[in-house]
C-alpha cells in the first residue's frame, strides 16, 4: 500500500531540516518572490538549493510556492525565476493563477505544477480541467467534506494526486481569498501580507449613534466574530486516507521549529501506526496530547464532516493556548558521561522539570540536576538566547532532540 504523503511547512532552512528529521515526506517553502507568507523569512536561491540537497539526500521532496494572485507588474521575472528553480532540482511549484500556470508550463514544461488551495478547487470538473492543462496535483479548497472528496476521487484520473490541509490555522474567507486585511490595513492577503484582520476584536455601531459601540454578544470585552479554531484531524487518519487523499498538508510556515517538529512527529507516528495494521488501528491519545504542547487555539475538524457550526469559532479571544515553552535543542551527546550539549531557546534553571523528545520516540521527563556553561563552570540559569550549556540526561538522546518545560514552572 502506497503511504500517504506527510507535507510540512518550512519557513526557513532550520525548519525545513527539522521537519524532515521529524518525519515529513516533503516540505513546502516560499522563495523571495511570487509566494504568499511575507511574515516568514523565506528562502534565497542558495538556501533553496541547500534545502533541496538536504531533502533529496534523504529521499524527500521540496515544493516551492508561487501562489500569489499577481497584478501585471508581478509577473516580471517569472520565467527566469522558475528556470533557476528547475535547474536547482525542486520537485514542484504551487500555483493558483492560470496566467502564472501558463507561463511556467511554457518556460519549464517538465517542472511539475501543483494547483494551490488559493485556486478554490471544489469539484471534479475543475480538477479535470487543470489535469488537461498538465497539472498532476490539486490542493483542494478547505471547504470540502470527506464525502465530497470521495466523490471527486472517483471522477478524476488515478495519476492525479489530491492534497488537503489537515492541521493548522483556518482562514475565515473562502480558500484564503480575502480582502479584509487589505481594506483594514492596506496589506494584501492575496500577495502574502495578511494582517489577520479576522482575528481583531470587533463591536457593532449603529449609523445614527456614532461613537457608541455595542458588543455583538453581551460581553463587555467584545467578541471575535470571525476568529476560527485551528484545524486538527489527527484523530481521523483512517477517514482521510480512505477518502482518497494522497497528501496531508500541515499549515504553519511562520510557526517555530519546535511547532513543526512536534506536530510532524505526532502525525508521523499516527500514519505509520495505521499502515502497520489498518484493520486493528487504534488512535493513541498521546499523539494529540503531544500536539497540545505547542502553541495552538482550540481545535476543530473544519468542513470534513459537514459545514461547521458556531462551535468552530472562538468568540472570546484570539490568543493562543500555551502550556509549554520550548527551551532547548540538543547539539551533542556523550554516551559515557551522559552529558548533553544544549542550545538554549528560552530561559531555564537548574532544578527545572523538563520533557525531552526526539523523532519517533516517546518523550521522557527529568529534572535538571546541574548545569554547566561552555567552559565547564557550574551555573544556576541559562538566560541568554542560543546560549550553549551542558546538562546530564537520564536517558540517551541524539542531536536535534528537543527540550520543553511546562509554563509557570
Amino acid at each position: 500500500m502506497k503511504k500517504v504523503e506527510l507535507l510540512a511547512p518550512a519557513g526557513d532552512l532550520e525548519k525545513l531540516k527539522m521537519a524532515i528529521r521529524y518525519g515529513a515526506d516533503a516540505v513546502y517553502l516560499g522563495g523571495e518572490a511570487f509566494g504568499l507568507r511575507k511574515a516568514s523569512k523565506n528562502f534565497t536561491m542558495d538556501q533553496i538549493k541547500e534545502g533541496v540537497d538536504f531533502a533529496h539526500e534523504r529521499g524527500k521532496k521540496v515544493y516551492v510556492t508561487l501562489n500569489i494572485i499577481p497584478h501585471e507588474d508581478d509577473l516580471v521575472g517569472l520565467e527566469e525565476y522558475v528556470t533557476e528553480l528547475y535547474e536547482i532540482g525542486i520537485d514542484a511549484v504551487i500555483v493558483s493563477d492560470p496566467g502564472m500556470f501558463s507561463i511556467i508550463r511554457k518556460t519549464v514544461p517538465d517542472l511539475e505544477v501543483h494547483i494551490s488551495t488559493q485556486a478554490s478547487v471544489t469539484n471534479a470538473a475543475t480538477i479535470n480541467f487543470w489535469y488537461e492543462q498538465g497539472a498532476r496535483r490539486v490542493i483542494l479548497a478547505r471547504e470540502l467534506s470527506l464525502e465530497e472528496i470521495k466523490e471527486i476521487r472517483k471522477k478524476v484520473p488515478e495519476d492525479l494526486t489530491i492534497e488537503t490541509f489537515v492541521h493548522g490555522a483556518m482562514c475565515i474567507s473562502y480558500s484564503g481569498r480575502c480582502l479584509l486585511s487589505n481594506y483594514m490595513t492596506g496589506r494584501d492577503a492575496n500577495m502574502g501580507d495578511c494582517a489577520h484582520a479576522c482575528r481583531y476584536k470587533y463591536y457593532l455601531m449603529e449609523e445614527k449613534r456614532p461613537g457608541q459601540y455595542f458588543p455583538v454578544f453581551e460581553d463587555e470585552e467584545g467578541t471575535f466574530i470571525m476568529n476560527s479554531k485551528d484545524l486538527c484531524m489527527i484523530e481521523h487518519i483512517p477517514d482521510l486516507i480512505e477518502a482518497g487523499i494522497n497528501s496531508f498538508k500541515i499549515e504553519g510556515r511562520v510557526k517555530s521549529s519546535y511547532y513543526v517538529a512536534t506536530v510532524i512527529r505526532s502525525y508521523r507516528m499516527a500514519i505509520d501506526a495505521y499502515y502497520a495494521d489498518p484493520e486493528n488501528y487504534r488512535f493513541d491519545e498521546q499523539w494529540l496530547e503531544e500536539i497540545k504542547k505547542v502553541s495552538h487555539r482550540d481545535f476543530t475538524t473544519g468542513f470534513f464532516f459537514g459545514k461547521p457550526d458556531s462551535e468552530a469559532q472562538v468568540y472570546e479571544t484570539s490568543s493562543y493556548i500555551r502550556g509549554y515553552d520550548f527551551i532547548g535543542m540538543v547539539l551533542d551527546y556523550d554516551e559515557e558521561s551522559q552529558i548533553a550539549t544544549v542550545e538554549q531557546r528560552n530561559r531555564f534553571y537548574q532544578g527545572d522539570e523538563i520533557e525531552v523528545f526526539g523523532p519517533g520516540v516517546e518523550h521522557f521527563t527529568q529534572k535538571i540536576d546541574k548545569l554547566w556553561d561552555e567552559e565547564g563552570n557550574e551555573i544556576d540559569v541559562a538566560p541568554h538566547p542560543q546560549q550553549i550549556v551542558k546538562m546530564k540526561m537520564d536517558k540517551p538522546v541524539d542531536k536535534y532532540y528537543l527540550i520543553r518545560k511546562r509554563r509557570g514552572e
